[in-house]
């Protein structure tokens, strides 16, 4: 839904929706004190402002959920505060905003810039806020787009309370390799190109690593666990061409930090099976595959793991999808099986599903402090 403001040519949007969501724990929690049950309310509005000239453009998103059992999750975040100034092949884009680098479905090993925010969802996908100044400048070699990232922004955890949640309460606080802590300056580059068929990225990344060492340590005689943010420089690379039917998809990169280096890559193939059974539903036929150089050492829950995933489009005036996905570790026989689902209801309202459940029985397995919590969670939305 807009509103039109000012003169006819200069224009403010205003949209947003508010989830209503309820969650469902199929066991008993490890801590006495969680639930088995959840709900939450989110509020999210949108204003985006578009100038006379169409050069400038102004957004601002921000978000509060209320939830029933976990503190942390309790919260109100600015998610974009930013603007962008356009001319003929180059842009400006400064403030607090959200740079998506990944081409892989299951794993996104280059998306460095966005701090992963895990008391909205442990799959990953749900980023924070970066404050940034984006040079992007388009030339005939392809796009190339300069970062300056001043500030940084701590992952974000449940709370004792909260579910899904790590064995261990975590500290509030932070260390950091860098003296300046969260003010340090991060630094990076991006250069794009797309062919008829092939999309190429080469990115370099030098700052505070997102991703945190856990380390474990005593807080007033109870054990803890302190995030520790390491300085890293990071180059890494993605492909993805597309032939016939079949999209094929390569993420990798090299990471170099003061306690380890090492390299990593995910890549895998889509097959795309158009109109099946004479419908207007299509059917792609996911594969991938995960391996960190690391091993059994690696931080990550995906250093040898293989996955398998179906996506329906049913391409009706709903707009109803539906992902599945089924991930084996090869190192310590774990599973984690995953269904994502949503349908318009009608240009208002909108129903989701979604469904975890984590195998993961071997104590050394990264996920194994996840093993007793499987949900279903259904989501109904009001847009506006």
């Amino acid at each position: 839904m807009s509103a039109l403001a000012g003169s006819a040519q200069a224009e403010l949007e205003f949209s947003g929706k508010i989830d209503l969501e309820a969650r469902v724990f199929t066991e008993d929690a490890s801590r006495n004190n969680q639930e088995n049950t959840n709900a939450s309310v989110l509020i999210e509005p949108q204003w985006v402002w578009f100038s006379e000239d169409q050069q400038h453009l102004l957004q601002f998103k921000p978000m509060l959920r209320i939830d029933q059992n976990d503190d942390e999750r309790t919260h109100g975040d600015i998610r974009e505060a930013y603007w962008i100034y356009t001319q003929d092949n180059w842009e400006v884009r400064s403030g607090l905003r959200k740079e998506f680098w990944g081409v892989t479905e299951f794993q996104h090993l280059v998306d460095v810039i966005n701090q992963t925010d895990l008391v909205e969802n442990i799959s990953g996908e749900e980023k924070l806020g970066q404050p940034m100044i984006n040079l992007s400048i388009a030339m005939d070699s392809g796009i190339w787009d300069f970062y300056l990232l001043p500030g940084f922004r701590e992952r974000t955890f449940a709370s004792t309370d909260g579910r899904p949640s790590l064995p261990l309460n975590i500290s509030d606080d932070a260390q950091y390799e860098s003296s300046a802590k969260q003010l340090h300056t991060d630094l990076a580059i991006r250069w794009s190109q797309s062919y008829d068929w092939l999309d190429l990225t080469l990115s370099a990344f030098h700052g505070t690593n997102r991703e945190p060492l856990l380390q474990t340590s005593l807080e007033n005689g109870t054990p803890v666990l302190v995030p520790y943010y390491e300085q890293m420089t990071q180059v890494g690379a993605t492909a993805q061409a597309i032939w016939l039917d079949w999209l094929f998809k390569l993420e990798m990169i090299h990471r170099d930090s003061k306690s380890e280096s090492f390299a990593a890559l995910h890549t895998g193939f889509e097959y795309t099976l158009y109109g099946i059974m004479d419908t207007d539903t299509d059917l792609g036929l996911i594969v991938e595959y995960g391996r960190d150089e690391r091993g059994k050492d690696a931080s990550s829950t995906m250093q040898n793991d293989l996955f398998g995933g179906l996506r329906f489009a049913l391409n009706d005036e709903e707009g109803t999808e539906i992902l599945a996905g089924l991930g084996k570790d090869m190192d310590y026989d774990g599973h984690i099986f995953s269904i994502e689902a949503s349908r318009r209801l009608n240009n208002w309202w909108k129903l989701s599903g979604e469904a975890r459940i984590i195998d993961a029985s071997d104590s050394r397995d990264p996920m194994h402090s996840l093993r007793n919590d499987d949900y279903l969670q259904v989501t109904i939305s009001r847009y506006f």
